[in-house]
């Protein structure tokens, strides 16, 4: 979001927990995936919460956010499983952000400038523009930090983006000597969790 935002990319790192320097990465390198039809929210609910996503952890000068890390389709594939008691309040809270914006910007909320949306989404971070806003606010934050850095098997941090942001170089079974190194950034492995084979890749309500 905007200089008015109320959460910061270095606060979103915070929030995540895990040490690193943040890694810049060319936002033009990104292979763009084929965006799948949405399997759980309808598109206009999608396209909303992608908008959404893109301005909590924005694109900026130090790489991708939550838009290329697919952070949406993440929420929208938990939606059908393990997130599914949310469903209700997305459809809901989705729709009050976008009745919001057409009365306090006159325009669907996928429609407004960035400096618009920021704007609408600080008012429902304050509570304002539909019953629970703030609530939803914060469900959205969350769901959309996991998605930007979860393992990528459940949908999210596509192309890893969210790990090399962080500097987080991946799942090691073993350190080695250079590893090990304080002067040194490990390389990362862009490896799931699940490409282990000690790892199961049965997950029981989720897709």
């Amino acid at each position: 979001m905007a200089d008015s935002r109320h959460i910061s990319r270095r606060e979103i790192i915070k929030r995540v927990g895990i040490a690193g320097a943040v890694a810049t990465v060319p936002i033009d390198s990104l292979a763009q995936a084929a965006r799948e039809p949405f399997e759980t929210l309808t598109a206009a609910e999608g396209a909303t919460l992608e908008a959404i996503v893109a301005r909590l952890i924005p694109t900026d000068a130090n790489g991708p956010g939550a838009a290329e890390a697919r952070a949406a389709r993440y929420i929208d594939r938990a939606l059908g499983g393990f997130l599914a008691p949310f469903l209700v309040a997305y459809r809901g809270g989705l729709s009050g952000i976008e009745s919001y914006a057409r009365s306090a910007k006159g325009a669907p909320f996928t429609q407004l400038s960035a400096q618009d949306q920021d704007a609408v989404l600080t008012d429902v971070e304050s509570n304002k523009g539909f019953p629970a806003a703030g609530l939803f606010f914060n469900v959205v934050l969350s769901h959309t930090i996991q998605g930007t850095f979860c393992d990528p098997f459940y949908g999210g941090n596509a192309n890893f983006v969210g790990w090399d942001l962080l500097g987080y170089p991946g799942i090691r079974l073993t350190a080695t000597a250079n590893d090990q190194r304080m002067d040194v950034a490990p390389a990362p492995t862009h490896m799931s969790a699940y490409d282990f084979s000690m790892f199961s890749r049965k997950k029981a309500n989720a897709r």
